[in-house]
This record gives C-alpha cells, sequence and structure tokens, in this order.
C-alpha cells in the first residue's frame, strides 16, 4: 500500500475508532434553475458540525480538467480528497467542491472538458451557478455569509475558474488561491465570447486577497510566471506566490494555502465596501459593489469601470483585452449604488476621452440614493457634482488608447501626461513629482506646479515632465514610473505609469510577406508530438482584403508574415509566422484580433496576432516605421533532471516573443 494510501486509511480508521462515526464527506444534490436541472456538490464538514452550534467560513473548490466534483480523477482520491478531510478535521471550516461537469464536453478524460469556457460555449453560465450555489449552501448550512468568509481555490482549469469568478464577483468573495491555473479561456455571454487572461484583470483583485501556486515540475509553468510577475507588481492586491518542488501537473501545499484562506476569514477590513473600485466584464449585464450595468449588443467586448468613487469613475470599453480599441457605438447604462442624496439634483460632467469634448447634464438621485445614466463606449471621464460629493482628486488622463504606452529608448522624450479637473470649480497649484525606482529611467524634468486647473478642463503637461530610458536586447522591458500629484494645500495621490520599452538593437526579419487579399503558400513548423521534435510544412494561406499585389496601399487590410531563421523549437528553422504589427502611426488600425492555437500545447493560451488597415486618406509617400511581433514555441524535455525525488512527469511547454523592424512606405 502507497503512503498516501495509508495515511488515508489511518484517517479512516482513526475517526471509526474514536466512536464519532462521522462521514468524511458528503455527496449531495441541489436543483438548479440556471441548469434547470440537478447539480452535484461534495461538502466536506469539520468535524464538530453538527453539535457546535456555530457558523463556519467556506471555501468552494473547482476541478480540473476531465475530474469532477468527487476529485478523483486525477490521483484516484488518494491525494487531494485525503488532504481536504485532514485540514477541516482540525479547522473550522467548510469545503464545497463545486462540478463543472458538461455533459456534452465530456467524451473521455481528455475531452473532458468542464466549465463552459470554450469559445463556441456559452449555453451553461457558471457564474451564475455559482451564485445559485452560494445561495443554497447559506440557507442549507450554518455559514458566515459575508465575503470575508468565502474563499474560492481550485487546480488548472478550476484554478483559472477560481480566479476568474473571485474577479466577476468581487463583492461576494473575500480571499481566491489557485494551483497551476489554465492560462486564458472564453468567457461572456453565448454568442460573444471573449478570451479572458487573469493577468489582463488584475485591477479586479484589488480588494481580495490572491495566492498563486506554481509546481516547479508542472508543464505550463511559463504561463504561471507571466500570471505572477502581474499580480506581483500590483501592490493593491494582497498577493501571495509558493513554488512547490514537484514533478507534474496538480495541487500541491493544499494545507497552507487552506491557511491562507483562513488568515483572509480574520480580516475585518474584507467587510468594508471599498472607496475606490476598478473593474471589468464581458458580459451584457452584471453588478458589482452595488452597481448595476447594461451593455446590450451583439458585437463582443469588455466594459471597464476604473477608479469608481463617489466623486464619478472612467468607464470604457475594448473589443479585446488588454490592447483592442473601443467599442464605440455599445450603449452602455448605469445605475450607482445608493450613495448619493435622496431626490437630489446633480451635474453629470462628461468629459469624452475620443473626442476631448467635455459635457454636462442634470441627473437626479432616485428616493434610494441612486443615480442613472447612459454612456456610449467611446471612453468618458465622469464626476458628479452636488451634495456629499466632497472634493475629487485632480485625474491623470489615459496616456494612450492602448494598454500601455510602447516608448524607444536613448532619446528625450515628454511623456503626454494631462491632468484632468473633474470638479466643478477650479483648482489651482496642483504640483506634479515624477519619479522611478528603474535604474533604467533617467528623469530629465521631474517637477511641475500647475497653477490654475478650469473645472471640467485638463492641462497637458508633456513638456514640462521629460524622461530618457535604456534598454537592453530581446524584447519590451517593463518600466513603470511615478506621478506624485499634491492638491488643495496638503492632499496627495499617486498614479503609476507603467511602459513598455522597445530594445535598441531589433534585426530587420529576414522575409515579409504582405497578404492584402492574395494567396501564399509559406513554409510552417509543425510539433511532432509533446516530447519536442518537429518539421516544416508547406500550408496555403490566403488573407486579408486588397488588390493582392502584396504591397499594402490606402484602405486596404492586410497580415504581416515575416521568415524566421531560428525558432524557439531546435527544429523550427526557415519557417514563416504572422506577426501583431505594432505602431503609433494614426493612419494604421488593427481590425481584428487573430487567436489560434498554439500546436499541440495543451494549454487554452492562444498565439494572437492582427489583422491591420491602411487609412484610405493616408498621404502618398507617408514612411509609416512597424514593430513586428511574433512568438515562436517548443516543448523541452529533461528526463534526467528530477523534481523533488521524481523525474519529469511531462514536457514543459515554452514559448519566446521576436521582434523586428519595418518601413511601410504608402504607395
Amino acid at each position: 500500500m502507497s503512503i498516501k494510501l495509508t495515511i488515508y486509511a489511518l484517517i479512516l480508521l482513526g475517526l471509526s475508532l474514536s466512536g464519532l462515526a462521522r462521514q468524511l464527506f458528503y455527496d449531495r444534490t441541489h436543483y438548479s434553475e440556471v441548469f434547470q436541472e440537478n447539480r452535484n456538490y461534495r461538502l466536506f464538514l469539520p468535524p464538530e458540525y453538527e453539535n457546535s452550534g456555530k457558523s463556519y467560513p467556506v471555501i468552494y473548490y473547482f476541478h480540473g480538467h476531465s475530474d469532477r466534483y468527487t476529485l478523483e480523477r486525477y490521483d484516484k482520491g488518494t491525494d487531494t480528497v485525503p488532504k481536504i478531510v485532514n485540514y477541516i478535521a482540525g479547522h473550522d471550516v467548510i469545503v464545497v467542491a463545486v462540478d463543472g461537469y458538461v455533459a456534452e464536453h465530456y467524451t473521455g478524460f481528455y475531452g473532458g472538458s468542464p466549465w463552459d469556457i470554450r469559445l463556441e460555449g456559452g449555453n451553461y453560465d457558471f457564474g451564475a451557478y455559482f451564485v445559485e450555489l452560494l445561495s443554497h449552501i447559506d440557507n442549507t448550512y450554518r455559514t458566515l455569509t459575508g465575503r470575508r468568509h468565502r474563499a474560492t481555490s481550485g487546480l488548472s482549469m478550476g484554478g483559472f475558474m477560481s480566479l476568474y469568478l473571485s474577479a466577476r464577483y468581487p463583492q461576494l468573495i473575500g480571499s481566491a488561491s489557485s494551483f497551476n491555473p489554465g492560462p486564458e479561456f472564453y468567457v461572456g455571454d453565448k454568442g460573444r465570447r471573449v478570451l479572458w487572461r487573469p493577468k489582463d484583470h488584475v485591477s479586479s483583485h484589488q480588494h481580495t486577497w490572491v495566492r498563486l501556486i506554481r509546481a516547479s515540475g508542472d508543464y505550463i509553468s511559463q504561463y504561471h510566471e507571466e500570471t505572477r510577475e502581474v499580480y506581483a507588481r500590483a501592490h493593491k492586491v494582497r498577493f501571495e506566490y509558493r513554488q512547490d518542488e514537484f514533478h507534474k501537473h496538480a495541487a500541491t501545499s493544499i494545507g497552507e494555502t487552506f491557511d491562507f484562506h483562513m488568515r483572509a476569514f480574520s480580516d475585518p477590513t474584507l467587510n468594508n465596501v471599498p472607496v475606490s473600485w476598478s473593474y471589468a466584464s464581458p458580459c451584457r449585464e452584471f453588478d458589482v459593489w452595488g452597481y448595476h450595468i447594461e451593455a446590450p449588443g451583439e458585437k463582443k467586448g469588455i466594459v471597464y469601470l476604473e477608479k469608481a468613487i463617489q466623486g464619478g469613475l472612467r468607464v470604457s470599453t475594448r473589443v479585446w483585452a488588454p490592447d483592442g480599441p473601443p467599442l464605440r457605438k455599445r450603449q452602455i447604462t448605469i445605475t450607482t449604488a445608493p450613495v448619493y442624496t435622496a431626490g437630489q439634483t446633480y451635474t453629470l460632467v462628461d468629459h469624452n476621452l475620443l473626442t476631448g469634448e467635455t459635457r454636462r447634464r442634470k441627473v437626479t438621485a432616485d428616493s434610494e440614493g441612486r443615480i442613472q445614466f447612459s454612456v456610449d463606449g467611446s471612453g468618458h471621464q465622469l464626476s458628479f457634482v452636488g451634495p456629499g460629493t466632497g472634493s475629487q482628486p485632480p485625474v491623470l488622463l489615459p496616456l494612450t488608447a492602448k494598454d500601455k504606452l510602447y516608448l524607444p529608448a536613448q532619446r528625450d522624450l515628454a511623456l503626454p501626461i494631462r491632468i484632468y479637473n473633474p470638479r466643478g470649480e477650479a483648482m489651482t497649484e496642483v504640483k506634479l513629482v515624477l519619479s522611478s525606482e528603474y535604474p533604467t529611467v533617467e528623469i530629465l524634468k521631474g517637477t511641475y506646479v500647475i497653477d490654475r486647473i478650469e473645472p471640467a478642463s485638463f492641462v497637458d503637461v508633456s513638456e514640462h515632465l521629460k524622461t530618457r530610458f535604456t534598454s537592453g536586447a530581446g524584447y519590451f522591458a517593463p518600466t513603470r514610473l511615478k506621478l506624485h500629484m499634491t492638491y488643495d494645500g496638503w492632499h496627495e495621490t499617486s498614479e503609476n505609469l507603467d511602459v513598455a520599452i522597445i530594445p535598441e538593437v531589433i534585426p530587420a526579419p529576414a522575409a515579409v510577406e504582405v497578404l492584402d487579399g492574395r494567396t501564399a503558400k509559406l513554409r510552417v513548423f509543425r510539433q511532432a508530438g509533446n516530447q519536442g521534435g518537429g518539421s516544416s510544412i508547406d500550408t496555403e494561406v490566403t488573407e486579408g482584403e486588397g488588390n493582392g499585389n502584396g504591397v499594402l496601399e490606402p484602405g486596404e487590410e492586410a497580415t504581416i508574415w515575416v521568415k524566421m531563421v531560428q525558432g524557439m523549437d531546435p527544429f523550427d528553422k526557415n519557417n514563416w509566422y504572422r506577426c501583431k504589427v505594432r505602431t503609433e502611426s494614426r493612419w494604421i488600425t488593427e481590425v481584428a484580433d487573430i487567436q489560434e492555437q498554439k500546436q499541440l500545447e495543451w494549454t487554452s493560451a492562444k498565439y494572437r496576432t492582427n489583422l491591420i488597415r491602411l487609412s484610405p486618406d493616408a498621404p502618398s509617400g507617408t514612411q509609416i516605421p512597424l514593430l513586428l511581433e511574433n512568438e515562436t514555441w517548443s516543448y523541452d524535455f529533461t528526463p534526467d533532471v528530477r523534481y523533488g525525488t521524481e523525474k519529469l512527469y511531462q514536457a514543459f511547454q515554452f514559448h519566446t516573443h521576436h521582434l523586428h523592424r519595418l518601413e511601410l512606405k504608402v504607395p
């Protein structure tokens, strides 16, 4: 008998001999209105539950690919279940294992796709079901019902669900943990699902405790590291990280992770509704922190509510995250939380981020103190002027329409900083101090005082705050600056400015193909199997829209491909890759985010490139500098390396990014 089985047997024997005669867990069902059927869950109750009369916090655990609520498919019940049983034997907490089963998605172990998070999915909203399950558990068992006392946890696809649902319902969940999470899946309403990566939406977790656990030998470790890096830089998130020496994809250190949740259950600040919050959702209708939002329409996209306070908020949209264009025609109706004076009239100041225009209109709080208003999806900085709104701080307007600035090195740069006054009266003596802890940043001009900002207006201070960056080779270097603002004499606020520095040395591509409605035969790399190897094959590709002469002309749409002399894989030589085109030129727009499976990778992570359009008004002879970014990947298998006492179980799936320069001349 294995050590794990022995421990499990001893737990069973110990409970029997103690005379408690209690079950280790209970497999229960409840009727779901969302699914219109009975749904299963496994319930783990602490030993004293029947007699204590106490109420308990709850951890909701989400299983991984092909598993079920029994948590037994990965390890035949010899690891995860005994660890949970052992933990609750000594701690006052309830654990509920949720069932992600969708019958038509379970065609076998490697075909068991839970949680309905495929692109073509959306028939089953596990978010709505999760809220329903919370209600059932709270109404059936003695639970502590505040968000502080609710947690999510999970492995792999369940680890993704733990991060996604806690971000979707921050007002319901106080802490979230994730064991080796899947990096990205599709969420949202049927017909308008979007690719969702937790690392793109960290701001939704600003008031949540978050813990990421990675096994050192996990095959998708690079994705975990990329997720960890973003959370580690999000200082408003209470974040913890652990790496366990283990040879495969599994839930490790369960007891220590549940200890993390127990600490969160003891944090009284999680009882509070935050004074300021941010949030993102791809859904047509959603609720968050007492606000109700409706964003109807058939085109998929994401609605962002940023830095929401009683005095106002920013509302914007993106067709895709993190850097897609806005959904300009999307109509968004917002009903605020009841934080205003009932029956009082307020001035809604609306600064359009796209046009730069500012408009004012009167709105009246209803009998509950809620205000309802509508805006389109082009992007709006909104503020309320009236009873109780207080003195809002100055606002840093977005530096770019993209997710961040991509800046060159070794140049004196004026940062596009604009400071907006959201109030109904002028601001005076606003002091700005720009700084950075990065050694690659030189602040050339770092201090400036704005004498006066008129109400609902902004001041462009770009010429007064200048920087210079140093970069190395390879990929974009993440860099952070801080803008500190002093206003009203002594009040202070600060903003982080995250920028990406372009490498100084970027090679030209070995060769380039522009597909503007034409067909090309290109050699591409195809992996042979999940332990490495591969070869080149000829592939016929037809993309873009134009006259097909291989030259991007005004009004045409195209994809751009580059030839790589050597990709990441040893066998990937002289093959072609479609690129993501990056440029600051106003003559180039992104038409589509192209998402493809990364060949044999066992993840949902997509190879993302784009389709671009050259404006019909682009002047002939204009030189447009382009950065072409592509990705290559490889299975890396080192059978002679051990993780703990075990050999590597399955090959790592690695990927790397490449940059190339190209100068486009308008014909």
